[in-house]
């Protein structure tokens, strides 16, 4: 008897290391922003790239689902999701999808959707576009009422009234969307990728899974406010960048108190702690890098704790810190976990979007 509960275990142990990988496209075309897009000749070769190499292509709730109960994650699974709902999605992208049977989800704004319902030409889907694609295995998925950053308080409100502010909107934007599709998934990516722990907490209270625009793995012990995804629009869209990150392995990776920040404003923020619980990797081996600074020096205080001592100040804007590592039992495959910050400026004023 003990032989058979051993193997299970060994099994669980072993997928449970394994985690899965979230693409974030916008546009596929030709004409549309190079940042915020990919072109139907590369998301095919995106696409070629994941049936050749025997990647299992998902539906987003499968994922995460099994975060959500702990089970095993296994290994190569990828999930593609669009921000925006652009019509390119179903002109360029669906024809491509359809060819490999792939499943996907559209995160949408319900009010600019309302806005361009019924014009013609129009950039983005109609609501019976989406409710056709959603009668197909789509998900439709909310990506705020608006596309306004959550964190951006307005009108000199305090935080607790933008979050009751919030809160009227991000429901009604759900509420429009089963109304229009017939689905509520209760999923937010968050507009910009901006967001902060009483955001998280909002997100948590009113059973919400949220997405941000950080890179990394995602796996059984990932945040369910602050799911990662990997942007693979230009100029990140080649496949050798591809590749690794559709190798990556999720970096169990926490951070306490006043660690868990994202916003400061420019020149306050010097050092972060963060608390590692994987151990599948050399210290040697570790290397992290932050936008417009390069490669930090990472102080370790033991095993299970290291410092990173910024080597400048934050620059103003969107800032990620990227920390990879190479797997020891996993030859090839590299952990990956991204910390974002939004710096304003010296004033205490955002940036410009």
């Amino acid at each position: 008897m003990r032989t058979p509960l051993l193997v299970i275990f060994l099994l669980l142990f072993h997928f449970s290391s394994f985690g899965a990988v979230i693409l974030q496209y916008h546009h596929v075309s030709d004409t549309s922003p190079k940042s915020t897009s990919i072109t139907p000749k590369q998301f095919a070769v995106h696409l070629k790239y994941l049936q050749e190499n025997s990647f299992n292509v998902v539906p987003l709730s499968q994922i995460i689902n099994n975060i959500k109960n702990q089970q095993p994650l296994k290994d190569k699974t990828v999930a593609i999701t669009f921000d925006d709902a652009y019509i390119d999605v179903l002109t360029q992208a669906k024809p491509l999808l359809d060819e490999y049977n792939y499943p996907f989800t559209i995160y949408v704004n319900p009010s600019i959707i309302n806005r361009n319902d019924s014009k013609k030409d129009s950039h983005y889907l109609s609501w019976a576009q989406l409710k056709a694609l959603g009668d197909k295995g789509v998900i439709i998925a909310n990506h705020g009422f608006e596309h306004d950053s959550l964190t951006r308080i307005i009108d000199n409100l305090s935080q607790q009234q933008w979050l009751e502010h919030q809160t009227t909107l991000l429901l009604k934007a759900e509420t429009i969307i089963k109304e229009k599709t017939g689905q509520s998934w209760h999923y937010l990516a968050y507009p910009y990728g901006e967001y902060n722990p009483e955001i998280q907490s909002w997100v948590k209270e009113n059973s919400f899974i949220g997405f941000s625009q950080q890179s990394g793995a995602v796996g059984l012990s990932s945040d369910l406010t602050s799911i990662s995804r990997f942007p693979v629009s230009m100029p990140y869209d080649k496949i050798s960048a591809l590749r690794d990150k559709l190798n990556s392995l999720p970096f169990k990776i926490t951070l306490q108190g006043e660690q868990a920040k994202t916003i400061f404003e420019f020149k306050k923020a010097k050092s972060i702690t963060f608390n590692i619980e994987t151990d599948d990797f050399y210290k040697s081996g570790l290397h992290c890098y932050i936008s417009g600074l390069g490669k930090q020096k990472i102080d370790w205080q033991g095993d299970r704790r290291f410092t990173i001592y910024f080597s400048g100040d934050l620059p103003i804007g969107r800032v990620r810190c990227n920390c990879t590592a190479a797997s020891i039992s996993k030859p090839g495959r590299y952990y990956w976990y991204s910390k974002p910050w939004f710096i304003l400026k010296e004033s205490g004023d955002w940036y410009h979007l």
